[in-house]
């Protein structure tokens, strides 16, 4: 019997949950981690305009960043008016997004709702996405890693920024 060469459903490799929506259109603006430190350092939580979210899942583990919220990527694309709407009436006007690296979820969030907030007309909230993630800012150390919650050394030994 001849082979033809063909993949079959069975073999093909699924698609990524992402690519069940569109692509963001904006482009994605970074904050680096010394801002976002400087951020906390400078704002009691109670007087904050600008929020942290985790966007990490599967991988949620080692801490997060102080006072972060956690809402996986995968739900954010059905939930993005809600969490839009919730921000802006809290008065927040910085929503800044990380995951790992931030080159994915994070700067995929980032887009998102950016496009949100062009297509509301709203000229007073920015949508961050953290240079490095999570892992560029435990790369840091020290005081870094002091703003963190839930904080496990043990998770994030070997592990460097560019993971």
């Amino acid at each position: 019997m001849a082979t033809t060469g063909t993949t079959t459903d069975a073999t093909a490799a699924p698609a990524p949950w992402y690519a069940a929506y569109p692509a963001p259109k904006s482009e994605v603006v970074t904050i680096s981690r010394e801002e976002v430190l400087e951020l906390l350092k400078a704002t009691p939580l109670e007087k904050r305009d600008f929020v942290l979210v985790d966007l990490r899942r599967n991988d949620f583990e080692g801490g997060t960043i102080r006072s972060s919220l956690n809402i996986p990527a995968q739900s954010l694309p059905l939930t993005l008016s809600a969490v839009y709407t919730t921000f802006k009436a809290a008065g927040l006007r910085k929503v800044i997004f990380y995951c790992g690296s931030s080159k994915g979820r994070g700067s995929r969030a980032a887009g998102w709702l950016a496009d949100h907030i062009a297509e509301a007309g709203d000229n007073e909230t920015q949508s961050l996405a953290l240079a490095g993630g999570i892992k560029g800012w435990v790369a840091a150390g020290g005081e870094y890693v002091g703003w963190m919650e839930g904080y496990e050394e043990a998770v994030w030994r070997g592990v460097g920024e560019g993971c």
